[in-house]
């Protein structure tokens, strides 16, 4: 079966063309193949068309693949830039888009900052109408006293990581950023979805509140043994500023646009996952909070 990649990371994509890439199938799902890298150990994504772009990640054009019937550990080439899995999977990449994914710079001035604060304020409104509850939004009536724990547990170690954020106790809200991790249901757990959402607004340019390099190192140390491989690639790469297409595009409404504009991207966000999108929102909603608290004291870009 020959396959069009449609778009791509383009890292990811420049090292197809260089014939750079093997490995083996990790794991497979109706919208995704997930392919563990040789070289670098890490995980890499093919997404189905419904799927937007985001770090490591390949989208080409497919409905699922499921019917595709790839084993665990397929092995995984690539010649003359076609990525090769198993004997009857090859995906073109020669036309594929590069995407380049940019977290925007946080408002320096005082109109800009008073949108970005009318945006947080209206994100709360619809995370507490519309999120989806049974991970960091507890369910009025949950499903099973574990749910409710649960969810008690999430609520109050992202409280405790929050008010030393604002108390700048950077050490101990490493701490509590690390017990997060792994904890909840889910593929990717709701703490670690938090974290995503909460590192990508720290990973802005501009950010009124700096968090320190240990502080994002921590959290991709911890989260190879706290967390699945899905997961760690993902909170890996929000630690490192990298997020997917949707992320960056709500923060970038957050930032400069009007309701019309941001709820949309509040849509795309929260149907991610059962409860994910919901999780990273609410983390996204903490790092802003605790950076418009803290005023004007711009830190210099980061690396």
């Amino acid at each position: 079966m020959y396959i069009q990649a449609l778009s791509g990371d383009a890292g990811f994509l420049e090292r197809l063309a260089r014939s750079n890439f093997s490995g083996t199938v990790h794991s497979t799902f109706e919208r995704t193949i997930n392919l563990k890298c040789s070289e670098n150990g890490e995980l890499y994504t093919i997404g189905n068309h419904q799927l937007d772009n985001a770090p490591n990640t390949l989208i080409i054009d497919v409905k699922g693949f499921s019917e595709l019937g790839l084993p665990v550990n397929t092995p995984v080439i690539t010649e003359d830039g076609t990525l090769v899995i198993g004997a009857d999977l090859r995906i073109w990449i020669q036309q594929a888009a590069k995407w380049e994914g940019v977290l925007p710079s946080y408002p320096c001035d005082i109109e800009a900052v008073e949108v970005l604060r009318r945006n947080v304020a209206f994100t709360k409104n619809y995370v507490d109408e519309y999120g989806k509850t049974g991970g960091m939004k507890m369910s009025s009536q949950p499903a099973s006293p574990f749910e409710k724990e649960m969810s008690r547990m999430l609520i109050q170690r992202a409280g405790m990581l929050s008010n030393d954020l604002a108390n700048k106790r950077i050490e101990s809200a490493t701490q509590h950023a690390i017990s997060l991790i792994g904890l909840g249901p889910g593929l990717t757990p709701s703490g670690d979805d938090f974290l995503v959402g909460l590192c990508s607004v720290y990973k802005m340019q501009n950010i009124s509140s700096c968090l320190s390099c240990p502080f994002f190192d921590e959290i991709v140390r911890s989260s190879q043994a706290l967390t699945n491989e899905i997961s760690a690639i993902t909170l890996k790469k929000a630690a490192h500023g990298q997020v997917r297409e949707s992320l960056n595009d709500l923060l970038s409404c957050m930032i400069s646009g009007s309701l019309e504009e941001l709820v949309p991207a509040l849509d795309k966000i929260i149907r991610i996952g059962s409860s994910s999108g919901t999780d990273i929102l609410l983390g996204i909603l903490c790092g802003l909070e605790r950076n418009l608290e803290a005023g004007g004291n711009v830190c210099l870009p980061k690396s």
